[in-house]
């Protein structure tokens, strides 16, 4: 079974995989992975066969393998090509009682690839104005990435705190906290602990709430650097989604920084990717908190798309699957 899984990591990782999904089927089990491109299968196993996996890895992972309808978390460090990966588990039963697992891969502290360096020279100076920018972007687009990045660049000589739920990117250079609901530290509680240790940058992995919204405005408008995620399908549409955690538009005027939506796309004819920005900054973002008449607009991320394709850097399918977010 060690084999069947090293195949398995092996091929997710060539493939920069963010995720491994190993689900129930009628026969067996299947076996997809997530990765720029959406989802792709890599194989189906026999029950037999697909139970012994889930089982490897959650022993692996310090799980209890006898429980298979409670969800359960897990984690461990691995080696693939010779690369350190971090392996994040969770696993749940389903209704007929069988049971399901999704393997998260944490590439470690590795620099996204980015089409337009420009980009991250943009946010970096931005950065120097203080206050809150926000990234946003599905699951596996580089966001944390970007916001470890970003950190680095500006960070030299400054105290920077992270607050994840849990850690993703290991910096013996930063104060990394972690939630942890079992132990009652919640991000809430981290966020603040977190003024009071006095940060000059403080990464929040991300704002899933009313009350940590709250917090981090408040910090952004204190005069702390806040580097944070959220949900959001474009980069304007973050600001509705904190109006919807309760932020006044006079808050987000007085503190919001830049906002930035990112995607990782496949290179033309190359097995690498690349991530791709959208930013908003300045009067067109002070424009968007004010109205909602462009929190819709994707000319921007549009048209950086088609000179990607006139550059020969994406093919024009990558360029039609990506052109909505």
């Amino acid at each position: 079974m060690n084999e069947i899984s090293k195949t398995i990591l092996e091929t997710a990782f060539e493939s920069h995989a963010s995720d491994i999904f190993i689900f129930p089927t009628v026969n067996g089990y299947e076996i997809k992975i997530r990765n720029a491109l959406g989802l792709s299968k890599v194989e189906d196993l026999s029950y037999q066969a697909g139970r012994e996996l889930l089982n490897f890895f959650k022993f692996q992972a310090q799980m209890d393998i006898a429980e298979r309808r409670r969800p359960q978390v897990g984690a461990y460090q691995t080696e693939i090509a010779g690369n350190k990966v971090f392996l994040r588990f969770s696993s749940v039963g389903e209704f007929a009682g069988d049971e399901s697992l999704v393997v998260r891969l944490i590439y470690g502290e590795k620099n996204n690839n980015y089409f337009l360096p420009e980009q991250l020279t943009l946010l970096k100076k931005l950065t120097r104005q203080r206050g809150l920018i926000i990234t946003s972007g599905p699951t596996g687009s580089g966001k944390t990435s970007t916001m470890y990045e970003l950190a680095q660049l500006a960070g030299e000589g400054k105290v920077v705190m992270t607050i994840e739920d849990p850690v993703e990117i290991w910096n013996p250079g930063f104060l990394q906290t972690q939630v942890n609901l079992i132990a009652g530290i919640a991000y809430p509680d981290l966020l603040k602990a977190a003024l009071r240790h006095r940060p000059d940058i403080l990464i929040i992995g991300e704002i899933r709430d009313q009350e940590t919204a709250k917090i981090s405005i408040n910090a952004a408008l204190s005069g702390h650097l806040v580097l944070a995620t959220i949900h959001a399908k474009t980069a304007m549409q973050t600001i509705s989604r904190l109006e919807g955690l309760g932020i006044k538009k006079d808050e987000l005027d007085n503190c919001l920084t830049a906002v930035s939506y990112q995607r990782l796309l496949p290179l033309k004819d190359k097995n690498k990717i690349a991530c791709l920005m959208d930013i908003e900054y300045g009067e067109e973002l002070r424009q968007a908190v004010a109205t909602n008449e462009k929190r819709h607009n994707l000319s921007s991320w549009r048209n950086n798309l088609e000179q990607l394709v006139k550059r020969g850097k994406i093919s024009e399918e990558t360029k039609q699957f990506f052109e909505e977010g």
